[in-house]
């Protein structure tokens, strides 16, 4: 396992959003659209390439590759399979998620910190595990064994010996509803 490799971002955007009312890929905050401010912040960290799981027809921002998801319904095992696919070999890929745009920096930098101790790395807070989480090539095998709508949570709870987990202040907020947005944009004001 090497620290120094590059790292892809992997952001999951595919969701149809039952809870959202339709798929948050295109929501907007302010003037940016949720996935451009997760971007944006991937972009901002030093992560290349930036790899979108979108669903058909959506619209990436400069310099992020669509990955097209054709059937959002089978969950987001199928969102992480199709992203962990396209990233560059010899590369870790740090996961982030289209609903969280208000990732901290430093929740991203702690994680990427933490490379090379073990094939998974996660930030922790409130004894939660959550975004961002980093993969290293050597655990994707342990990625394509999922199935249906599960995540990476169910990973890093079946193989504790294989997870760092990194303390961070706090996670950021879901956006799962569209009451869930109205809050983040009052907070974040004009």
């Amino acid at each position: 396992m090497t620290d120094r490799s590059p790292v892809a971002a992997v952001i999951l955007a595919a969701g149809l959003g039952r809870r959202f009312g339709g798929p948050k890929v295109a929501a907007r905050l302010g003037d940016d659209t949720l996935l451009m401010r997760v971007s944006r912040i991937a972009r901002d960290a030093g992560l290349n390439p930036i790899l979108a799981v979108v669903p058909r027809g959506t619209e990436t921002p400069a310099r992020v590759e669509a990955v097209v998801n054709a059937d959002p319904a089978r969950g987001q095992s199928l969102s992480l399979r199709l992203g962990i696919e396209r990233v560059p070999s010899n590369r870790a890929a740090l996961i982030l998620l289209v609903d969280q745009p208000t990732m901290p920096p430093e929740s991203i930098a702690a994680v990427l910190a933490a490379r090379g101790r073990r094939p998974l790395v996660v930030a922790v807070a409130d004894d939660r595990y959550g975004p961002p989480a980093l993969i290293e090539p050597e655990a994707f095998p342990l990625v394509m064994e999922l199935s249906g709508d599960i995540g990476l949570r169910e990973v890093l709870a079946s193989r504790p010996d294989l997870v760092e987990a990194v303390p961070v202040a706090a996670h950021p907020p879901d956006v799962d509803t569209a009451a869930d947005l109205d809050r983040l944009e009052d907070r974040l004001g004009p």
